[in-house]
């Protein structure tokens, strides 16, 4: 276990092998896996699944197209033909896993995050502030400050698997390349000048996230990540071969098969205030099992703190809003789906 003063980790409480869960991770009745139905792409609910786009080529009318139904109807999708090597994808989940698989807990609380302070840099377990009462979730993680690069500071990322900071950084440039690419489509694809929502974001502050969901023994009880919208522009992951991550549409739970060559784009609340809602922000969760391990790399791009962010419509429907200060918000008040977003809105 954690030594003592340290936040327990949750792969600790995984090893100890206990078949109950710390009351602490017990999610209430109306929020637990099987309280909504929940459709699985391998049954006949298997069209319902956020579409796959090939983004190679120049048939940008195709493209813009494609992603325009996908944002309108999802508010995410995967791409495929990406430009990102497929092997930097895989260095990624390598150096990612190998963290949390092959150090000892000695060596990954040397990376400790403040647990006092949000979205601090390191090896933690809980996102929201220690005086939220929220229920936590089955889940470890690293966060990476990647950019701008006054942010950046490999000293701070682990370095017992050798190329582990080297990996991170490239896969961060990667990351950000594709990230203005595909901000660019979604623009067009509603009639925007392509550099539209890039420019109203400003320059990425990106943050990467390895999410690491170990064995759970009551998986029925808990969830890897509570339902949430991601709070930034958008969002790229990548997963391994393990399924647990959920779309949230129409009512229903919706199983995201994982693409090993594919990158999920998932469309965050900044971008719903700049399209004035005519794209939303998906909502989205992560399950648990009880025999294998789950890894994602979540590459969050993100306006600066300063930034006020606002609809590129007439009449808007969203409030603006600081960027700060929504972050303050959601972190002191928990995600709970959407509400933070929906709070925004206006009321004629």
């Amino acid at each position: 276990m954690s030594p003592a003063g340290e936040p327990v980790r949750v792969q600790a409480i995984a090893q100890t092998r206990n078949s109950v869960v710390p009351p602490q991770y017990v999610q209430p009745p109306e929020t637990r896996p099987a309280a909504k139905l929940t459709h699985h792409h391998k049954n006949e609910a298997a069209e319902l699944s956020p579409p796959s786009i090939n983004v190679a080529g120049e048939d940008t009318g195709r493209l813009k197209d494609e992603i325009g139904l996908a944002c309108r109807d999802w508010g995410a999708f995967s791409v495929v033909n990406h430009g990102v090597p497929i092997e930097l994808l895989d260095q990624m989940r390598r150096v990612g896993k190998s963290f949390f698989e092959e150090c000892d807990m000695e060596q990954k609380l040397k990376y400790s995050c403040d647990p006092n302070s949000p979205a601090s840099e390191g090896y933690g377990s809980r996102m929201l502030l220690a005086d939220n009462d929220s229920v936590l979730d089955w889940r470890d993680y690293f966060d990476h400050h990647t950019l701008p690069l006054s942010r950046r500071n490999p000293a701070k990322w682990p370095h017992y698997q050798p190329n582990y900071r080297e990996v991170v950084a490239e896969y961060s440039d990667q990351m950000k390349v594709l990230a203005q690419r595909l901000l660019g489509l979604i623009s067009e694809s509603l009639g925007l000048p392509s550099s539209c929502i890039e420019e109203a974001v400003g320059e990425f502050c990106q943050n990467i996230t390895v999410g690491y969901y170990p064995p759970c023994p009551q998986p029925d009880l808990t969830l890897g990540l509570q339902s949430h919208s991601d709070m930034g522009a958008v969002t790229l992951l990548i997963q391994d071969n393990v399924e647990g991550l959920q779309v949230f549409k129409d009512g229903e739970w919706i199983t995201v098969r994982p693409l090993h060559d594919g990158i999920l784009v998932l469309l965050a609340d900044q971008t719903e205030i700049i399209t004035n809602g005519k794209y939303r922000s998906c909502q989205h969760r992560a399950l648990t099992n009880a025999e294998r391990a789950r890894l994602s790399v979540a590459t969050f791009h993100d306006p600066a703190k300063t930034r006020k962010v606002f609809p590129a419509f007439e009449p808007p429907i969203y409030h603006e809003v600081m960027y700060g200060d929504y972050v303050s918000s959601w972190y002191t008040k928990g995600p709970e789906g959407k509400r933070n977003i929906d709070a925004l809105l206006i009321k004629y």
